[in-house]
């Protein structure tokens, strides 16, 4: 009897801290976001650009400014288009994002970025970029509100 007791405390338990988790992660919310970048580099790259981030249909318009450093070099412009997840609000998309990357292009090539932000919203981007630019660096990018 008290084998079954214990095990039934214990299965409870787990069912609460699980639904604890669920409902944590179901009050998690997403939105769109698209903007464009300008970026030069020699070594030291840097870029910035402005767009818009959707969130519970409305839309409010962003910057972009970025820093780079390591092997890169060129000049290009790069269109993004994507995803926030784990927000629970528009300004959970706004702070300073990091990612380590490569790539190059002649002409015109295709981006694919996942980066995360100190509040824990995810940025899952594509781009389309135009230009010059080879790269083999570590960068951070920086979203506000305008």
């Amino acid at each position: 009897m008290n084998i079954s007791s214990g095990f039934r405390k214990i299965a409870v338990a787990a069912i609460a801290t699980a639904g604890i988790g669920f409902a944590s992660a179901a009050h998690a919310d997403s939105g769109t976001i698209r903007f464009a970048v300008y970026k030069a580099a020699f070594f030291v790259g840097g870029s910035g650009g402005k767009g818009t981030f959707t969130f519970h249909g409305k839309s409010y318009p962003i910057s972009i400014g970025a820093v780079s450093g390591g092997l890169a070099f060129g000049v290009s412009k790069t269109y993004f288009r994507g995803t926030v997840r784990h927000i629970r609000r528009a300004r959970d998309v706004t702070g300073v994002y990091g990612a380590a990357g490569g790539g190059g292009t002649i002409g015109k090539g295709a981006q694919v970025i996942i980066m995360r932000n100190d509040k824990g919203a995810q940025l899952e981007l594509t781009g389309r970029q135009v230009g010059l630019q080879v790269n083999a660096d570590l960068s951070g990018m920086a979203i506000s509100f305008e």
